[in-house]
């Protein structure tokens, strides 16, 4: 609660995740009628942070949360995505060898939907043409058909086709790589679909005239696009 005029703290659900999530919650409890009218919008942490130094608001420290199974070295883990390259680090860190978020804690499990769809799987093992993934992580119904993915992150299915290569990325539901396609430090959103030998983050000045390109050289596609040879 914010002050003596009872106001709620929360993101701005214009400009930030968890204020479209908390939008959505409270709709599904009936109660964003009510709430909206008393809510003091941030649009990113900055500006929340100053409604704490003016006295306008509280905060809490999750740092000093309890979780079961922490270890020093990920006790209080925060990243703040809010940039395209923060948000591609993040999943770097994730698929590291030892990654400072640990997902494999079994003390403290993440519960989430997943849909019903059927393991990951790898097919063809010619010396020429081997679906593969490593220092990866692959999510349920991704197909790597003869395709190469290295230090990348496959959302549900993703479907890689014969001797396309995926190198440090992330790619959201449903992309599919064509065969032979090359994709290099790149975000590729929901539903992309990439033809045959088409390239992405290979060229970085011909991607600038086709796609956004963050400051530090991550090639991001957005959501439904097609990417041409």
């Amino acid at each position: 609660m914010l002050g003596p005029n009872g106001r709620i703290a929360t993101g701005d659900p214009r400009h930030v995740p968890v204020g479209v999530y908390a939008e959505q919650s409270l709709r599904k409890l009936g109660l964003w009628e009510k709430v909206e009218p008393r809510l003091a919008r941030a649009e990113d942490v900055r500006s929340a942070l100053l409604l704490v130094e003016r006295g306008e608001a509280q905060v809490y420290d999750f740092s000093e949360n309890e979780v079961p199974g922490a270890t020093p070295r990920d006790r209080g883990y925060w990243r703040d995505v809010g940039t395209l390259d923060a948000f591609w680090e993040a999943h770097m860190d994730l698929i590291s060898i030892d990654p400072v978020f640990n997902l494999y804690n079994q003390e403290w499990p993440i519960l989430t939907w997943h849909a019903p769809l059927p393991p990951a799987k790898f097919v063809f093992a010619d010396e020429e043409r081997m679906g593969h993934a490593l220092d990866s992580m692959v999510c349920a119904g991704v197909v790597v058909s003869g395709g190469e993915v290295r230090r990348s992150v496959l959302s549900p299915s993703v479907l890689i086709h014969s001797f396309a290569t995926v190198e440090d990325s992330v790619l959201m539901p449903g992309v599919e790589v064509g065969r032979g396609a090359v994709i290099k430090r790149a975000i590729l959103d929901k539903n992309v679909y990439v033809h045959p030998e088409a390239r992405v983050g290979v060229d970085l000045e011909l991607d600038k005239e086709r796609f956004t390109v963050s400051h530090d050289g991550v090639v991001v596609v957005g959501k439904g696009d097609v990417v041409e040879p």
